[in-house]
């Protein structure tokens, strides 16, 4: 089991840069593929960003590349999301999330997600 703790939200302007930060608790953080959600007000929640079990593999959904990054430090369980030329429909409370069922292949489903942290608020103004 791990446990999911998000920071680094905040109040931004359009165009400016976050830098969230989940901290995993457990010895086996290496043994899960994790992702980035987000919810924005009134939606559902939706996939950010994924990055396989040994970092070999991202993946983004349309709106956020070439924009958004996602890394991981398994020495250190981090999993981080660079955000550069934010919008304000970035707007929403970011998740973090584990899957600890695949290794390479990164779903992009809710459902696919074991583990989810309690989340941190991203405003962009415009």
């Amino acid at each position: 089991q791990v446990q999911l703790v998000e920071s680094g939200g905040g109040l931004v302007q359009a165009g400016g840069s976050l830098r969230l930060s989940c901290a995993a608790s457990g010895r086996t953080f290496s043994n899960y593929v994790l992702g980035w959600f987000r919810q924005a007000p009134g939606k559902e929640r939706e996939f950010v960003a994924g990055i396989s079990r040994d970092s070999s593999r991202t993946y983004y959904t349309d709106s956020v590349k070439g924009r958004f990054t996602i890394s991981r430090d398994n020495a250190k369980n981090m999993v981080y999301l660079q955000m550069n030329s934010l919008k304000p429909e970035d707007t929403a409370v970011y998740y973090c999330a584990a899957d600890r069922t695949h290794s390479i292949i990164i779903v992009p489903r809710v459902g696919s997600y074991d583990y989810w942290g309690q989340g941190t608020q991203v405003t962009v103004s415009s």
